[in-house]
């Protein structure tokens, strides 16, 4: 999926697109997309608890990306949103010629 979501981001013309990240699986309360010191990152956890014979048993994964934000883009640029295809999109306000995707 990783590599689909890249080529999908290389050929894309719409040069606000930063960054897709594939977070299926992950409920959207359990993402977060934070833009701190010229960087965007995005945390997804999952935690879940079972109870066995033998007594609990844990089960925890997470994705974690961090993108640097390319020169000239401000921090309060950046935009992000989850679509309900389970992909998060991070863009910027305005074009960038030219702009590393998928950094």
């Amino acid at each position: 999926m990783q590599r689909r979501l890249n080529r999908m981001l290389n050929s894309s013309h719409d040069h606000k697109l930063l960054a897709l990240m594939d977070v299926k699986g992950f409920d959207p309360k359990e993402v977060t997309v934070t833009v701190k010191d010229r960087k965007v990152k995005v945390l997804a956890e999952h935690e879940e608890e079972h109870t066995t014979a033998r007594g609990k048993e844990y089960n925890y994964r997470n994705i974690t990306r961090e993108i640097s934000l390319p020169p000239g883009v401000s921090e309060d640029e950046v935009t992000y949103s989850l679509g309900p295809n389970s992909v998060v999109k991070i863009e910027m306000a305005h074009k960038c010629y030219p702009c590393l995707l998928g950094n």
